[in-house]
């Protein structure tokens, strides 16, 4: 099975690097009419077809060919490295925000384009906090499109059943796992597999909660503080005495919710759509789901940041897809895309996936709310499409359009994007998390192990 997997992985290399187009070297400017390759993050289906149709818009309105080719995000650094290597980088590249400082610094993508991009699309008009995320040396890494953040979801009937709060703080959901877990429903459900990036999502969003930082002040790997020791010894109770028997994933954890065996769980934005039954592969399943399939999405509350004991203020860990331009691209092809794409094809791309594209362009100097109103409306979903606004109450959509402001990352904002990227390639914090959920280690020396191999990481990248 691993050689299945690696061989796919490299082939998957061969084909995208083989289908871009090479570097421009001395072209960097050009007349902005030569063609342009592009490579997305959309590699679904539905989503890639609609970044197609954009682009088609793009170069009808422009004259620019674009190359488009959909990527795997875990594919992605093997994808840059083999293109670097072979003198085949596309022109603009979309990647996550734990990818833009360490490429900015690499300088595979250039900074000044994006800065010049956001300048003439208004400053102003970008979620402040989303461009602190790609900041790189005072400037601009790449150019912030859209975000989704981790979410508590949790039951409120049952909440509301047995008289507790709205989980906001570690002591609320404790006291809510504890007091809801029973023989037929988990108290809470969260991930633990070794070799899966959902696992940190999942314990970073807690751990950012608790003012658990993976750098300190100093530069030094901190994931063994006081603060880090306790989040690890609150993800380590939920899970051993208050959730379900066995390893979970970001699959398993979304099945056991959607069959009402759980009262909360942590997943990503992108499940909206699934637990209002808009998407057949990815139903509700709860027994009450038979009968009203809105069940469930009319029963569960959301929570956006969390706060732990120690935290200073409520935080939530967030994703920020953004647009970038490399270093040797032709420059003024590759910046009008990218400012096409935040702008006259911005409604059209939030409107392929809204759950989990948080608008980070609020709207334009003229219209300064023009794309977040317009992100309420647009359907969601794959197999039947309703608009979010029909399903979730004003309050829900009011805290997922602004809790951009409560986005946090591990590294990113203390320089440290090239270890961040490296460790979500080797994944030592979900190897601790699984090691101390099975029994193998208590929560301090989970905390040290994870420690030590991310300074492993840290000290290789110098």
């Amino acid at each position: 099975m691993k050689l299945r997997i690696w061989l796919a992985g490299l082939f998957a290399v061969v084909l995208v690097v083989a289908g871009c187009s090479s570097k421009k070297g001395g072209q960097a400017g050009g007349s902005g009419k030569e063609p342009i390759t592009v490579w997305s993050l959309e590699k679904e289906p539905d989503r890639l077809q609609a970044t197609q149709k954009i682009v088609s818009q793009f170069t009808q309105a422009t004259g620019i060919k674009v190359t488009l080719s959909g990527i795997d995000e875990d594919q992605l650094p093997k994808l840059v490295t083999s293109a670097s290597a072979a003198d085949k980088l596309p022109d603009v590249l979309q990647l996550p925000v734990a990818l833009a400082q360490s490429y900015a610094d690499q300088q595979i993508i250039d900074p000044s384009a994006a800065n010049e991009v956001v300048d003439r699309l208004g400053r102003d008009t970008f979620s402040q906090r989303a461009l602190k995320l790609v900041d790189f040396d005072g400037k601009t890494a790449a150019v912030p499109s859209d975000g989704w953040g981790q979410l508590l979801l949790y039951r409120k009937d049952l909440f509301a059943a047995a008289g507790l709060p709205e989980p906001r703080t570690y002591a609320d959901v404790t006291a809510a796992a504890t007091k809801l877990n029973t023989d037929d429903v988990a108290g809470f459900v969260g991930a633990t597999i070794a070799g899966d990036a959902f696992t940190q999502q999942t314990f970073e969003h807690l751990a950012l909660a608790n003012g658990c930082e993976m750098v300190g002040p100093d530069g030094k790997v901190a994931l063994d503080s006081p603060q880090c020791v306790t989040s690890f010894a609150f993800y380590d109770d939920l899970i051993r005495n208050h959730s379900v028997k066995g390893s979970q994933d970001v699959d398993t954890t979304r099945a056991t919710y959607f069959a009402g065996k759980a009262a909360m769980t942590i997943w990503s934005s992108f499940i909206l759509d699934e637990l209002a039954d808009l998407r057949d592969d990815a139903a509700p399943s709860c027994p009450q789901c038979a009968d009203d399939p809105l069940f469930l999405a009319n029963n569960t509350g959301i929570v956006t940041a969390l706060q732990g004991p120690d935290g200073t203020e409520p935080a939530q860990f967030g994703e920020v897809q953004s647009w970038a331009v490399l270093v040797d691209a032709n420059a003024d092809a590759a910046t009008r895309f990218v400012e096409f794409m935040l702008s006259d094809g911005y409604p059209q791309f939030l409107s392929s996936a809204p759950e989990g594209k948080f608008p980070t362009r609020s709207g334009t100097p003229d219209a300064p709310t023009e794309y977040v109103d317009l992100w309420r409306t647009i359907p969601a979903g794959v197999d039947r499409k309703v608009p979010l606004a029909e399903i979730y109450p004003p309050p829900v959509l009011d805290a997922l359009a602004g809790s951009l402001g409560t986005f946090r990352r591990w590294g990113i904002t203390e320089g440290q994007g090239a270890l961040v990227g490296a460790t979500l390639g080797e994944l030592p914090v979900p190897q601790a998390i699984a090691a101390m959920t099975s029994g193998e280690v208590d929560p301090a020396d989970a905390a040290q192990e994870a420690t030590a191999s991310v300074s492993e990481l840290q000290d290789s990248l110098r």
